[in-house]
Order: C-alpha cells, then sequence, then structure tokens
C-alpha cells in the first residue's frame, strides 16, 4: 500500500484572480496535520509519501509507476476536487476506485430525497434528517499491509508556534476536554457568540476542516456526553450547527460551480462590484468600522474568527461597503485555518442574500453587533492595539 498526500499550492489556486498565497497559521497547521497522519502511520509500518507536484499528473504517474490496481480516496465535494477525480478515472481506467464519503454525517443513499430535491433553506433539511440514525465509525485495531518502498526520514517543517496544533491526538484532545473535562458544551447555546474566548466554542472547525477527526467521531462523542450526563438545549445547538455543517456539504454536491458563481444559487446579481481600494482597507481592518477592524485584526494574526464575527465582518463587506461578496469568501479561504469550502462558499451566499437565505439581504446593525457582543470595548482594545504598526 502506498499513502500519498499532494502538497501542491497549484491545485489549490483556482481563486488566483481574488486571492494570495495562503496565510500562514493555515499552511502551518495543515503541515502539522500532515506531520501527525505520518508519524502515525509509521507506528503502522507505513509512511505518507508527501510530494510537491500537480495531483494527475503525479498520480497518474506513480500508478503506472507501481502498477497500481486500486486507489481508495474521500469523497470531497468540491468543483475542482470532482474535476481532477474525473481526469484520473479518464486516465487510469484500468484501476479500480474505492470512494468513502467520510466528510459527512450521512451517504447520499442515505438521505431521505434525491440530491436534486435538496430544499432550498436549512430547516426543511434539518427537519428532515435529524431523527435519521447515524452509522458510527468503530475503532478497529488493524495491520496495513507493507509500504512499497523504505520510508523516508521523517521531514522536518518550519513551523511558527501555534495555540492550536495539527493532528489527530491535538484534534481529540481538543473534543475530549470539551465535553468531558469541562462541561463546557453544557452552555455553548449561551456562550458561542464570544468575539474572543477560546472556552466559548468547541474550536472543532479547526480539526473538522482539516480532516484530522472525523463529524461521525464528534457526533458520536456528543451522544456518549449526553447519555452520561444529559442533554440540554446547548448539546442539542452542538448537533444543530453538525447539521448546518451537513447541509452545505450537501449544497454544494447538488450546486457545484453556482456556488462561486456572483449571481449564486438564487441567480440574482446582488447590487455591488469590486473596488481594490475598499476591498484592501477590508483586508487589512482599515475600514470606518471598529469591530470589524478588530475582527480582521485577529484573523489577519492567527487565522481564526468567531462565527459572529464572520458575520458582521461579511454584513460589512457586502452591504456597508457594497463589494463583491466572492472577493470575501476567497479572502477566507485564504486565511481561515477552519476554512471549508461548502461552509465558507455557502455561508457568504447566505449573507449576500444570492444562496439559502429565505430572507435574502441580511443585512447586520454594526453599531448594535458592537453593543451586544464587545459592550466594554475589551474585544476592540486588544486586536486593534496589536494590529497598529
Amino acid at each position: 500500500m502506498l499513502c500519498v498526500y499532494i502538497l501542491n499550492e497549484e491545485d489549490a489556486s483556482h481563486s488566483a484572480a481574488f486571492r494570495a498565497s495562503v496565510g500562514e497559521q493555515k499552511k502551518n497547521f495543515l503541515l502539522q496535520s500532515i506531520d501527525a497522519l505520518d508519524r502515525k502511520l509509521r507506528l503502522k509500518a507505513q509512511y505518507l509519501l508527501i510530494l510537491d507536484a500537480p495531483a494527475v499528473k503525479t498520480i497518474s504517474e506513480l500508478a503506472q509507476r507501481y502498477e497500481v490496481t486500486h486507489i481508495g480516496n474521500s469523497f470531497h465535494p468540491g468543483v475542482y476536487e470532482q474535476q481532477e477525480l474525473l481526469s484520473l478515472k479518464n486516465a487510469l481506467p484500468q484501476i479500480k476506485w474505492m470512494s468513502a464519503q467520510s466528510h459527512s454525517l450521512f451517504c447520499e443513499t442515505h438521505l431521505p430525497f434525491a440530491l436534486n430535491t435538496l430544499p432550498s433553506a436549512f430547516t426543511p433539511f434539518r427537519k428532515l434528517v435529524e431523527k435519521l440514525p447515524i452509522a458510527v465509525p468503530t475503532c478497529e485495531q488493524c495491520k496495513l499491509p507493507p509500504p512499497v518502498e523504505h520510508p523516508p526520514a521523517i521531514q522536518q517543517w518550519n513551523l511558527m508556534s501555534m495555540a492550536m496544533q495539527g493532528g489527530e491526538a491535538a484534534g481529540m484532545a481538543q473534543l475530549n476536554s470539551y465535553l468531558f473535562d469541562t462541561d463546557r458544551v453544557k452552555h455553548y447555546k449561551q456562550t458561542r457568540n464570544a468575539l474572543d474566548d477560546w472556552a466559548s466554542s468547541s474550536k472543532l472547525s479547526f480539526w473538522l476542516a482539516n480532516g484530522c477527526v472525523s463529524v461521525k467521531t464528534v457526533y458520536t462523542q456528543l451522544m456518549r456526553y449526553e447519555e452520561q450526563e444529559g442533554a440540554n438545549d446547548s448539546t442539542y445547538w452542538l448537533f444543530f450547527e453538525l447539521l448546518w455543517r451537513e447541509y452545505f456539504h450537501w449544497y454544494l454536491v447538488k450546486h457545484q460551480a453556482r456556488l462561486f458563481a456572483f449571481s449564486g444559487v438564487k441567480q440574482i446579481p446582488p447590487p455591488t462590484s469590486f473596488n481594490q481600494a475598499r476591498f484592501t482597507r477590508w483586508c487589512e481592518g482599515m475600514t470606518d468600522y471598529p469591530i470589524v477592524n478588530a475582527c480582521m485584526a485577529q484573523l489577519n494574526q492567527t487565522g481564526y474568527m468567531s462565527n459572529r464575527g464572520r458575520q458582521i465582518v461579511a454584513s460589512c463587506l457586502v452591504h456597508e461597503l457594497a463589494l463583491d461578496w466572492r472577493y470575501g469568501a476567497a479572502y477566507f479561504e485564504q486565511q481561515l485555518i477552519d476554512y471549508d469550502v461548502a461552509s465558507n462558499w455557502g455561508n457568504w451566499q447566505y449573507l449576500a442574500g444570492v444562496g439559502a437565505d429565505p430572507r435574502g439581504h441580511r443585512r447586520f446593525d454594526l453599531h448594535k453587533q458592537t453593543e451586544i457582543y464587545d459592550p466594554q470595548g475589551t474585544f476592540r482594545q486588544k486586536w486593534l492595539s496589536i494590529a497598529q504598526p
């Protein structure tokens, strides 16, 4: 067996018209996650072959070199990922492909509707699926087939110090700490909108987005917590947020390229355009809105922004600055450690009024948001002072 990871920025540069290179914090977390996977494979006498080259060309060459008969992959809903997979299948007609839907709670065959009838809004989707049984993973200790070659030395990455560590062990530690060591999940619904508090939400999106921990594992542990400690509105709300993630996953599978179109899934162009100067000020946290500037400083420094912060800055870009929402979505793609293609672009469409929001034109009152979520100015004072040269 040959385990392969393609680390190639050319493959990820499809939004090059909108964005620059990947943010340092995001790249470092990914490298840590790759390194952690390689080290775990080595404990099972395997290793991860990490290559910096175009994916289709590289995998085709490996398949021919080692006379590969089977290729396994995790299903990815992304447009370019689907195109690359199709290109590989066309280039390697002799290969037997094994695909697993490991990114989502449900398989497509388990959904209670045909994908082309996916509800256009989240609430009817949630009502259809939230009571469905979810097949949970089993933990089996298995012996892996041997590698095709002697493993090379472990790659030494040049990593910056980070508060968040990539890899399965770090992700599981966060999951178990949040649920079982602290009981914070019991108050999740009340604390989840905090702008700058590690304990206020699960923070599991880092490891979910990078594939370090599966959503089914999170669900399984959450159900175990409810069995042992009891369920309440907050434990349900964490599941509720997993269903939002699930909805956007299938939303992308259904709508594909329309998720990246200016007019969105609704095919109604918003009354916005692109202005480089206004966009640059937004990216750098130099707008007329201190709460937005503080949130952008947090993002640029850490690769993280709270869900409430993301809604605030997105509303500012679309409604106050009248900018093309796709540039905001692409900047998040560049910077966010927990970037998930479906959730990111789906949420931006939602707020821009061209996607899954049944109300449309969801504009936030920035003054009111500031009063509610930073009444003492603590968040603004911290991040605006850090952002100053």
